[in-house]
């Protein structure tokens, strides 16, 4: 039942009694305040390599090029990449020093880039008796063989595909050394591999490096030029300034332009 207060009221009604119960009750418990961090975007974002426009250009040769552009670029790369490939090679310097142990180190050195993988290389010519023996391999090899064996040997630490393929086709290039490629040898994300998947659109090696001899042999070009010049073709900006070679016109043939 009701109550009268002290002030003759019903103490519900009372405003003075209530203001004497609202400051004598505790505090009520703060809710804690929840904090958001800002929200990070899960969109996945992908570069966008840049190309020509498709205008319906087609080969067999190259299926993933798309455009009469990157054609043309393929062409000129693929073609500036067999003129380096002439004697005296991409490396003058190296086929100029009368001393073989000494040009086929610094063979190394310009492929690797820098001198900080020397001893590693040193000590595996060592095993041979010296990097000229080493490179010169056993006597019964051919070219290709020659190639492939000394490919497989020189897995040095940080001595990929791509340096290693360097070095031996600048080697046979500046008539040092019997080496020819007869593979591409490719494989992992070097420069050369990305491009080729590109451009013959295949992510099987057997099939890349069939479909890359059948057009180095339509073109009239050494397997070996296809590994600078599919890099550079797939490069933005790696074929300036570079000057027209003399057998450009047989790889536009080759392509269909």
């Amino acid at each position: 039942m009701p109550t009268f207060c002290r002030h003759n009221r019903f103490e519900a009604n009372c405003p003075i009694c209530s203001r004497e119960k609202a400051a004598a009750a505790p505090p009520a418990p703060r809710r804690p305040v929840a904090r958001t961090s800002p929200k990070r975007s899960t969109a996945v974002r992908t570069r966008q390599v840049s190309r020509e426009a498709d205008d319906g250009f087609r080969t067999d040769r190259v299926p993933g090029v798309r455009g009469t552009g990157e054609a043309e670029r393929l062409a000129r790369a693929l073609s500036a990449a067999a003129d380096r490939l002439e004697p005296p090679g991409p490396w003058p310097e190296v086929a100029t020093t009368p001393d073989l142990d000494a040009a086929t180190e610094r063979a190394f050195v310009l492929a690797a880039g820098s001198e900080d993988g020397l001893p590693a290389f040193r000590e595996w010519a060592a095993r041979a008796g010296s990097p000229s023996a080493a490179f010169r391999g056993e006597a019964a090899w051919t070219p290709q063989r020659r190639f492939a064996r000394l490919f497989e040997r020189l897995s040095l630490p940080g001595f990929g595909r791509g340096p290693r393929f360097a070095l031996l086709a600048g080697l046979g290039a500046a008539g040092l050394y019997e080496l020819e490629a007869d593979s591409l040898h490719l494989g992992g994300e070097d420069a050369t591999t990305v491009a080729a998947k590109r451009a013959l659109v295949s992510g099987d090696t057997v099939l890349l490096e069939r479909r890359a001899r059948a057009l180095a042999e339509a073109a009239g070009l050494p397997l070996a030029a296809l590994d600078r010049g599919l890099a550079d073709w797939n490069a933005p900006g790696a074929l300036a300034g570079e000057r027209t070679s003399p057998g450009l016109d047989d790889v536009r043939t080759a392509l269909g332009l």
